[in-house]
């Protein structure tokens, strides 16, 4: 009975994302502050530092209110280790693709498991 009250508080959605992406999100009604000013997306840009990501990435699979994670592959390419380790089922995990870089299944690291797991 734990598990099912840990999952009822997982409501929101994050993202990492390039500025296209997030915009697009955020206007569908995705945005999110809480009590402590944190916020449920990062806009990565061409200065955005791997170790900012990182720790974002990090904060937001810990976060407790957080259902799933919606991150641009080629941005999870930039922290493809963290990426690959993280193996818990809340926060859900999704590589999406962005306007300039589409979608690449090779990369994906949960269709990659997906393929193992059935033998591909």
């Amino acid at each position: 009975m734990a598990t099912m009250t840990s999952f009822k508080d997982r409501n929101l959605i994050a993202v990492i994302g390039d500025e296209d992406s997030i915009t697009g999100l955020l206007l569908a009604g995705i945005g999110h502050v809480n009590e402590q000013q944190r916020k449920n997306f990062l806009v990565v840009d061409s200065k955005t530092q791997v170790v900012t990501i990182e720790a974002s990435f990090q904060e937001f699979t810990e976060r407790k209110d957080i259902a799933i994670l919606l991150i641009n592959q080629h941005i999870a390419e930039k922290i493809r280790p963290t990426v690959d380790k993280y193996q818990q089922a809340f926060p859900a995990l999704v590589e999406i693709p962005s306007k300039d870089h589409p979608y690449d299944p090779a990369k994906d690291s949960i269709l990659k498991r997906v393929q193992k797991l059935f033998g591909e």
